[in-house]
């Protein structure tokens, strides 16, 4: 698999202080959380966490991203929800890893043209492409 070359529109920068027993903000101010690993993992739980952080950051891109193909398939997804569910464990080689369930609830098209639409938003959508080949990603119609 290749690397991608892109052209930069915007660039995200956000800093952590602790690592995932601290703080994360975005260099503009508009994020600031306190991050705690989750009681699973042993820890308080009081904050957010990094998996949180990126199953946020993966739903609203994918809701993005269905919403571009949409629109190309003349489709209504209107009233639709993406749901991220990011898991983490142990990965057998010493480290971690992630994998992720994204359910799509599409009220206003048939179950078959619902995992279509999910099918070509996996194909469009910036997270799914950085993370295609390294995680375990499953589609799901609600």
């Amino acid at each position: 698999m290749s690397i991608q070359n892109i052209d930069v529109k915007y660039t995200a920068v956000a800093t952590a202080e602790n690592g995932r027993d601290g703080r994360v903000a975005s260099d503009d101010g508009k994020l600031d959380v306190v991050v705690n690993p989750p009681k699973e993992m042993g820890g308080s739980g009081a904050g957010t966490n990094p998996e949180q952080l990126f199953a946020a950051g993966y739903s609203a891109c994918f809701q993005g991203a269905l919403g571009v193909v949409a629109r190309r398939e003349k489709a209504d997804i209107s009233g639709s929800t993406v749901t991220a569910k990011v898991g983490i464990g142990a990965n057998g080689a010493g480290g971690f890893g992630l994998e992720v369930e994204l359910i799509a609830s599409i009220p206003n098209v048939d179950a078959a043209t619902a995992k279509a639409l999910l099918e070509k938003a996996h194909e469009v959508c910036p997270y799914s492409n950085a993370t295609r080949g390294n995680i375990k990603v499953d589609l799901k119609v609600a």
